[in-house]
């Protein structure tokens, strides 16, 4: 072979090597801007009509990376006007016309491209479960008022159910676990893993008319009515989820107050649980309509009675202790109350709703002690409803009840749950985790979407940034020392 014919070869080679680092170059460069680009965002919807009131949560995550952990983010959080759509049984259209602005407000918030692929949810707890238990029709018509308007709405609607409180339980232990990373995450080093179970949380919930508590047991979960079995990120656990319906904080109180006027028919009642000094009157027949209250009214209670507080957290105490069965349990290490079965509670809680809710107002989330807790709802009890009233304007009708509100969650937690001095700095008492709101509207949206899956999820197609980096100036410097390499080989003097 010539010197010429050796030259024509080299320099075809040179060029065949540089169009394949160019093109190299040329798809690294596009694939890592890939990686860096933002993704489409996509959305869902979830409605909680609770007993009290219904929220709407907007929740959002990155398109690309819906079967990882971590990436869920809630976008909105909004109150409906008005009370729980339960509350609405003589008006169904009025619980469905309070639920159209917080509807419109997360409709605006999302892409219209995006509407008709955005689910829609509603989910009823224990103010639905209370009025099915009464007036089954009347729940009906509430059910059906507000499908058609959610129907209406551009959105994906995909039903609207009552939770068993079985589910509702499992679903907040889903959400505080999700939020958490306690069911599996991305390492640092590249790998997905799983904690061990021992990290896992429990989940306490107080609502309006139920409370429900979640956690892992010890052992296997014994009452099968009482078991909730998920399989998460290739994990299987194995639940204890209970719902307790009317010891919600609201129906709590109220059977409270009856069994009190009960005690005193002709009046004045005098409530152990509301300041000295406070006073008011009460139409007696409002206090018998909930399903909560099983005891018939009293004969000749048809006239106001008058409520007058006495102050005595002792007392208070002894009151609210009425409202449980706890003789049911004697001698059994796997019973709460009322003869309910439940294995002694274990590992880390998180207490959300009504529980952070009753704590925040009594300065009591920062990891208090129980006999902190306890001195300092005692204190306050202790107080005159005028220093209360001079000392937390603007609080309305609820301001009356915190103190019966926070003795009830000590002796719900202690008395009820099992929670015990030790076990006590277990509990934290917190209302979001990683800014979204714990509840079970997360955990029910994840496991209706199928955003959890039930095997492990595969390693992460995205590399780390440096990895991108080395491979571009790689290819750079390939590319430079082969179009060098030719440049010599043209214009360097030949012999």
């Amino acid at each position: 072979m010539g010197v010429a014919q050796e030259e024509q070869t080299f320099t075809a080679l040179l060029g065949v090597a540089a169009v394949a680092g160019l093109t190299t170059l040329i798809l690294l460069l596009v694939e890592a801007t890939s990686v860096l680009l933002p993704t489409t965002t996509k959305f869902g919807v979830v409605l909680d009509a609770g007993s009290s009131h219904t929220s709407l949560f907007l929740y959002q995550w990155p398109a690309d990376k819906e079967n990882n952990t971590g990436v869920v983010s809630q976008a909105l959080a909004c109150r409906a006007q008005g009370r729980g759509i339960s509350s609405y049984a003589a008006n169904p259209l009025g619980a469905a016309e309070s639920l159209r602005d917080c509807l419109e407000e997360a409709v605006a918030h999302i892409p219209q491209a995006q509407h008709r692929e955005t689910p829609l949810f509603l989910g009823a707890t224990a103010g639905m479960r209370l009025l099915s238990q009464k007036n089954s029709s009347q729940a009906a018509e509430v059910f059906d008022a507000v499908s058609q308007v959610l129907a209406q709405s551009p959105l994906d609607f995909r039903g609207a159910e009552i939770l068993s409180g079985r589910d509702e339980g499992a679903y907040g232990w889903i959400t505080a676990n999700y939020l958490l990373g306690r069911l599996v995450k991305y390492s640092a080093v590249g790998k997905w893993i799983r904690p061990v179970e021992e990290a896992l949380v429990g989940a306490l919930d107080l609502g309006g008319a139920s409370t429900q508590i979640s956690f892992v047991p010890e052992g296997p979960v014994l009452d099968a009515r009482s078991q909730a079995t998920f399989r998460l990120y290739g994990t299987t656990h194995s639940l204890y989820a209970h719902s307790h319906l009317c010891f919600g904080r609201d129906q709590a109180l109220l059977r409270l107050l009856v069994g009190l006027v009960q005690g005193n028919p002709t009046g004045p009642v005098r409530h152990p649980c509301y300041h000295s000094g406070y006073r008011a009157t009460l139409a007696p027949g409002v206090l018998y309509e909930s399903p909560c209250v099983r005891d018939p009214p009293s004969p000749g209670l048809s006239q106001n009675l008058t409520v007058e507080g006495t102050g005595n957290p002792a007392a208070c105490v002894a009151a609210i202790r009425t409202l449980f069965n706890f003789s049911s349990c004697v001698g059994r290490a796997d019973c709460a109350f009322d003869g309910v079965y439940q294995p002694p509670v274990r590992g880390p809680f998180y207490a959300f709703s009504s529980f952070y809710h009753t704590f925040h107002f009594l300065n009591l989330t920062a990891g208090q002690t129980l006999d902190t807790t306890n001195a300092t709802i005692w204190a306050f009890c202790q107080r005159s409803w005028k220093l209360v009233e001079d000392s937390y304007p603007g609080q309305g009708l609820w301001l009356r009840d915190y103190c019966a509100s926070g003795l009830y969650v000590l002796t719900l937690l202690l008395d009820g749950f099992g929670f015990s001095q030790e076990t006590w700095v277990s509990i934290k008492f917190r209302t979001q985790a990683d800014g979204t709101d714990l509840g079970w509207t997360l955990g029910y949206m994840l496991n209706l979407t199928g955003l959890l899956p039930s095997e492990a999820p595969a390693q992460w197609r995205a590399q780390h940034p440096g990895v991108w980096v080395a491979g571009v100036v790689f290819a750079v410097l390939t590319l430079v020392a082969i179009l060098g390499a030719f440049a010599v080989q043209l214009f360097w003097p030949q012999d």
